[in-house]
């Protein structure tokens, strides 16, 4: 029978209801009995021992908060009696030393991906249609509308919906009610889309709301991050448009994307509206520019690759109280299998790795890199205190609700994503992997911002580990979503690729688990199957403008 409860780590005072349990009643956890004081609700957490005012309260083997009034043995903790609190960290001097795990099952396989001329290979081959400035928003969406479904990419999802026969209805005479009952769902099996382009996976019209305005940072900040897009191996080449005034203007792109990659040679197409003579021919010759591009990246076709070559981000978003002991330590041990494999994973959002800086730190393979992780979470930490708030504010009301009641708690669980591996290189937003291994990356909390600097930063897959659930996708890095509890997963079929739900109720161990995503990845690298957010086309996009966003 499984257990009601788990001690994650030794050290801890705070253990985890995995189901719900009623006050009076009593659970036991390596020999000592605990009787419920209040309702535990699953997810949440109760006290192992009395606390007083001040005390710490512990969780993963750190410091996740301090109680703010008397706790009881037996009392669930919640935001009235625990507040937020980490412990302080140094940069250490010693050699990291790692027990990588046996992948010899996994060492002769390999994934079927795009080749580009400078080594990297892509797990998609896409072409992009982005604007430099928001004033081409507009021209993008009518690029979009001409393009998508004459080329077959009419929808990319499971279902589209068939306004036209409401429509019909009207015009016919049918009441409120009769259009209320009007099926308009069309199922996938009843589109007809035929790709004139087979290799070519789709067509992706990135739009924003920078380029102008704001800072010129914000604009040169955006030009690397489209720089790294354009880099990233899943991208075959691009049409940019630029209306020509704009403060993000073609010569930082351009330098952006010499720094990225000196030798780059994607096909790229820059077109300036103000140099146009009208509107139409603008577009026009932005259609035609585009399906000769499209000639070109469909020459291009899957080969074998070995998975060493595999980027992948890892994120986490609409967490829950299971999301560190289930989906996030089962992305980790994947984490730690990549890196034994030579491939790269980068963990993401600053914010979210606010109280575990120490293990961190001592990760990092040497004092520089972990110099420059302490000095960007100082100053990410420093600016939102500036701006009237913390780290402390970043758990969201449905985190707080499933049990994440303090920003350490969630961190110190969001942060087992990155396994155990060391630290290889820290990176800024909008750098570039570099290194194989387990990079770390600045980015917000917030998480399309964040999945858009992990594509931006290189990565050709994300992992999304979540709780409650998220419609969150990539352009360009297809997003697999993992669910830590089995509720979600069964509640949300058509976003969620892969339950961990199950490391909960026993039937697979996070060793398991994590195999099971490696496999996973490796059938979406190859293009064998498409995540959710593939199909149902979540293609979200939202570049970070530096400012705070936790």
């Amino acid at each position: 029978m499984a257990s009601k409860v788990l001690k994650v780590h030794n050290d801890d005072n705070l253990i985890v209801a995995l189901q719900d349990l009623k006050a009076g009643e009593e659970v036991k956890w390596a020999g000592e009995s605990y009787q419920m004081l209040t309702d535990v609700p699953a997810k949440h957490k109760f006290l192992s021992h009395d606390v007083q005012p001040g005390g710490p309260v512990k969780m993963y083997g750190v410091l996740v908060g301090k109680a703010s009034s008397p706790i009881k043995k037996g009392e669930v903790a919640t935001i009235q009696n625990v507040e937020h609190a980490t412990q302080q960290y140094t940069i250490n001097e010693k050699e990291v030393t790692w027990q990588a795990p046996d992948v010899s099952r996994f060492s002769d396989l390999t994934f079927n991906g795009y080749h580009r001329s400078n080594g990297k290979v892509g797990t998609a081959n896409y072409w992009l249609v982005i604007p430099l400035v928001f004033c081409e928003n507009r021209n993008i969406e009518m690029i979009r509308k001409a393009m998508v479904e004459e080329l077959g990419y009419a929808s990319g999802q499971d279902y589209m919906l068939n306004v036209r026969q409401l429509v019909h209805q009207y015009q016919s005479g049918s009441d409120v009610e009769m259009l209320v009952q009007e099926d308009i769902l069309v199922p996938a099996e009843e589109q007809v889309h035929h790709r004139i382009f087979p290799n070519v996976d789709g067509i992706k019209f990135l739009t924003h709301d920078g380029g102008c305005g704001g800072t010129r940072q914000d604009s040169d900040t955006l030009c690397a991050l489209l720089a790294g897009y354009l880099n990233n191996a899943n991208v075959a080449g691009a049409t940019v448009l630029s209306l020509g005034c704009q403060n993000a203007q073609i010569h930082i792109l351009e330098e952006a994307i010499k720094k990225t990659d000196p030798d780059f040679d994607k096909p790229l197409y820059i077109l300036g509206q103000q140099e146009s003579n009208s509107e139409p021919e603008f577009i026009a010759e932005a259609v035609k520019k585009t399906f000769i591009g499209l000639m070109e990246a469909n020459r291009i076709e899957r080969k074998p690759a070995p998975l060493s070559k595999l980027i992948v981000g890892l994120e986490c978003g609409g967490s829950d109280g299971f999301s560190g002991i289930s989906a996030n330590p089962a992305v980790g041990h994947f984490s730690d299998l990549m890196v034994a494999l030579g491939g790269s994973v980068i963990l993401s959002e600053f914010p979210e790795l606010n109280g575990v800086e120490q293990e961190l730190t001592d990760r990092c393979v040497d004092k520089t890199t972990a110099e420059k992780f302490a000095r960007l979470m100082h100053t990410y930490h420093d600016r939102a205190i500036e701006a009237g708030s913390g780290f402390d504010a970043n758990p969201s009301p449905g985190n707080i609700k499933d049990g994440l009641i303090t920003d350490a708690m969630k961190s110190a669980g969001a942060a087992k994503k990155g396994g155990t591996s060391p630290i290889v290189d820290v990176l800024d937003y909008t750098e570039q992997v570099k290194k194989p291994g387990l990079n770390l990356l600045c980015t917000p909390g917030n998480d399309v911002e964040s999945t858009t600097g992990l594509a931006g930063s290189g990565a050709t897959l994300t992992l999304f580990t979540t709780g409650l659930g998220t419609p969150t996708g990539n352009p360009v890095s297809p997003v697999i979503k993992v669910s830590s509890n089995n509720k979600l997963s069964e509640r949300m079929q058509d976003i969620i690729d892969v339950n961990a739900g199950t490391v909960i109720t026993g039937e697979d161990t996070i060793d398991s688990k994590g195999e099971e995503i490696l496999e996973y990845v490796i059938a979406v690298a190859s293009g064998k199957t498409a995540p959710h957010s593939v199909r149902l086309a979540q293609d979200d996009f939202i570049p970070w403008k530096r400012g705070i966003s936790l």
